[in-house]
């Protein structure tokens, strides 16, 4: 779910809070063609806390400007006459959000409380102001490494390096968006294993910027421009992290939503034939993206981008000023979505993304080499499900209108055997809502994860996170808490509402980057892997207990055949 830049610009000064050394005091980091001064130092106030130092705003490739719009990512120039600290301003790329978001508080309110809602006739799209750190200039990237393990760099082994991959429909989202790592820089020190964690986080082309595909863009640059970003950080985590006390070895990606999609891509990227991917374990979390069915769409909705930014061809789209050029995607992506899609994000391209990564992950053709953790919520879908969806026929038109060029049977078959019109407690949904909510849960999210379970042999973990109400993206806050919950879940389904919850989360993660298996607390259930019979780690707002994977179905074998494509 989008989080306001605003929101998230607060998250990040109330950690900068306790800068605790001068600017000139602080140390320095020679990354070869730039020299990296940290721009802030935490002191641990608490003996449960974790002293460190943040290296902010690290530039990792050079603008994506200009005649370099729409092409692979390039190595930054050498600058070595100053020392940059990061400190000038945060670097946020362009952000778009889709205008049916502004009719989701009120109708999930209405709907969790067995209420009726009644959309609107009609709507206006109204963009919000541009964010003054929104530059097409954002590929940069932050590193947090503890104060001992930084003081180790170059003396042995290096510590398990954790790098994020935010979310955000592939439209919005910055590498702060989801809050300090300072809880899980602390986990890292009170898991089984106490050597710590460096923390990393990027920024990655959005909207039109990191997704623009199709014959136009292709002859003249490439396609998932978005996915070559986090490649190209990556590439640079391997070859810089020692400097910072890391173990380019020991490297765990993780992220949630357009993050954990995002993941899967990398996992399958060229079909497994350019040799290892530049981590060793992986941990997407809800991974989704909604899959674009044909060649036509990406070209159509390129040709909409040219003509929201009034000009004709690519070459006059790399000469358009950034204004302009930030309204169109504003415009396009406000406008042009349809209920529950962000109109960009990942395809299949022939190159990096050769096939959809269900049927790659189906074939045997993606790093097999590696470790993987992954989970999901209870309610993926419902935040995706459009309002209107109130009857048989509404949810029937629905996949006709996203997959125009999937031949009827097939169709018939999603509506009529997959996800029947059937409300008497013989399937997982009471009705219309339900019923698209499941099937968008399942096609998105869902049984991308069971995907991964069964690529890799059944020897993966996988939790399923149930706390009420289970929506998308609930467990982010759980990831990134840092002490604080709510008072009032009700109102605030989102927040944190049982600490030990998010501190077990958060021991899973640093664990796994650390021993490559999960261990939770003293108290809480052994992690076992998904086995032949998808054992998976429920999460409930009371309980962790084991379970078997909902994913582990008929429905998500036969969306895995990408029959619809």
């Amino acid at each position: 779910m989008v989080t306001s830049i605003t929101l998230q610009a607060l998250a990040c000064a109330s950690v900068l809070a306790y800068v605790s050394a001068q600017n000139n005091d602080l140390p320095v980091v020679d990354l070869g063609y730039q020299l990296q001064r940290a721009s802030s130092y935490f002191e641990a106030q608490e003996e449960s806390q974790t002293s460190y130092y943040n290296f902010s705003n690290i530039r990792f490739a050079a603008p994506p400007t200009g005649e370099l719009r729409w092409r692979a990512p390039q190595a930054p120039a050498v600058n070595r006459d100053v020392i940059d600290d990061g400190n000038s301003i945060e670097r946020v790329c362009p952000q778009a959000n889709p205008g049916w978001q502004v009719l989701i508080p009120n109708f999930l309110v209405d709907y969790l409380s067995g209420q009726n809602f009644t959309p609107p006739a009609n709507t206006t799209f109204s963009p919000p102001p541009k964010d003054p750190r929104e530059t097409e200039d954002c590929l940069f990237l932050d590193v947090f490494t503890p104060k001992e393990v930084f003081e180790q760099a170059g003396k042995g082994y290096g510590a398990p390096v954790l790098v994020w991959v935010y979310g955000g429909g592939y439209t919005a989202g910055t590498k702060a968006a989801s809050g300090s790592p300072s809880g899980l820089l602390d986990r890292s020190f009170t898991a089984p294993t106490t050597d710590g964690v460096i923390y990393v986080a990027m920024n990655y082309r959005l909207g039109v910027y990191g997704w623009a595909s199709g014959p136009t863009i292709q002859t003249d640059g490439v396609a998932n421009a978005g996915l070559l970003d986090q490649r190209f950080a990556l590439e640079w985590v391997q070859q810089n992290i020692a400097k910072f006390g890391g173990d380019p070895n020991r490297v765990t990606v993780f992220g949630e939503s357009a993050g954990g999609g995002s993941i899967m891509h990398q996992i399958t990227a060229y079909g497994g034939m350019k040799g290892p991917v530049p981590f060793q374990q992986a941990v997407p979390q809800s991974p989704g993206w909604f899959p674009v069915v044909s060649t036509y769409a990406q070209e159509t909705t390129f040709q909409n981008f040219l003509r929201h930014a009034g000009v004709s061809s690519l070459e006059d789209a790399r000469q358009l000023d950034e204004e302009t050029l930030y309204k169109a995607n504003q415009q396009q992506v406000g406008l042009d979505s349809p209920y529950g899609l962000f109109t960009y994000g990942p395809v299949v391209d022939g190159e990096f993304v050769p096939a959809l990564p269900g049927q790659l992950l189906s074939y045997g053709q993606f790093d097999q080499s590696l470790r993987v953790m992954v989970g999901y919520n209870g309610d993926e879908g419902l935040l995706f499900t459009s309002p209107y969806l109130t009857n048989d026929t509404a949810v029937d038109n629905y996949f006709v209108e996203k997959f125009p060029n999937t031949p009827s049977d097939v169709i018939k078959y999603i509506t009529e055997v997959l996800y029947p019109a059937t409300f008497d407690g013989s399937q997982p949904y009471t009705d219309s809502i339900g019923r698209a909510a499941l099937a968008l849960s399942e096609l998105g999210f869902t049984c991308n994860a069971n995907y991964l379970d069964r690529a890799f042999l059944n020897q993966t973990y996988s939790y399923y996170f149930t706390v009420p109400p289970a929506l998308h993206g609930q467990d982010i806050s759980y990831t990134y808490y840092t002490g604080n919950t709510t008072l009032t879940p009700s109102l605030n389904p989102l927040g944190v509402q049982n600490a030990t919850v998010a501190i077990s989360m958060q021991e899973w993660i640093t664990s796994f980057a650390q021993l490559g298996r999960p261990v939770g607390p003293y108290g809480t259930p052994m992690f076992n892997t998904y086995g032949p019979n998808a054992g998976i780690v429920e999460i409930n707002g009371t309980n962790i207990s084991p379970a078997t994977d909902p994913a582990a179905n008929a429905r998500c074998r036969w969306w895995q055949q990408a029959l619809y494509y």
